[in-house]
């Protein structure tokens, strides 16, 4: 259940030691509808690391215990998705909202700096068009620790972007984090964007792979 949680636990509180020691006031400046950018910026860190705790709990207690299951019956897949959906959708927005409160502290050039992000955006778009298309949402939402039994025998996914990656969604679609810090030429809001591309990395090596190989194989 807890498996490897130990090490999720110490990179957080790692990527969250750096991020306060770089989140200084003197980066975090700024407002928007007279909430200070600082109270912005703990709101968007606060969202992905409430997000990926509760995915863990989440899919560990479906996939050994049927927690779910068990409260929810079928609909148990349904409301981890809402909860899920919920999550997903604050990352971006709290994003955006640090991005406007912080707009124009990046020493960029507007031209320069909208060229960055749609760079970034390219690949991060095909992606997701990679994600939804060939992947499949409820895959990405992780319906395979609610029906192991069904899934184990499926293949992995070679089409799209993952012709290429075998993790198109972690490596690719976070830059949309990015290019969002961009447009704003926001320190702050790149600042959250670092972690929240690093943070993901540490559920993917500490939770995905571990579940991966207990319900594929090794």
């Amino acid at each position: 259940m807890f498996k490897k949680q130990g090490w999720h636990l110490f990179f957080l509180v790692l990527l969250l030691s750096s991020v306060v020691i770089l989140g200084t006031d003197k980066l975090l400046t700024g407002q928007l509808w007279g909430i200070e950018t600082s109270t912005w910026f703990l709101i968007a860190i606060t969202i992905p690391v409430a997000h990926q705790i509760v995915v863990p709990l989440v899919w560990r207690g479906e996939l050994y215990h049927k927690w779910m299951t068990k409260r929810f019956g079928d609909k148990g897949f349904l409301v981890y998705k809402i909860i899920f959906t919920i999550f997903f959708a604050a990352r971006p927005v709290s994003l955006i909202l640090v991005g406007i409160a912080n707009r124009n502290t990046l020493h960029l050039t507007h031209l320069v700096a909208y060229l960055l992000a749609f760079v970034l955006f390219l690949p991060a778009a095909y992606g997701m068009y990679s994600v939804i298309h060939y992947f499949g949402i409820d895959r990405a939402y992780g319906i395979d620790h609610f029906e192991p039994e069904v899934y184990r025998s499926k293949p992995f996914i070679r089409q799209g972007l993952f012709k290429y990656t075998d993790n198109a969604m972690y490596k690719f679609v976070f830059l949309m984090l990015w290019s969002l810090g961009l447009i704003f030429l926001s320190k702050a809001a790149l600042l959250v964007a670092a972690f929240s591309h690093l943070y993901i990395w540490v559920h993917f090596y500490f939770t995905e792979l571990p579940d991966i190989q207990y319900i594929y194989g090794d």
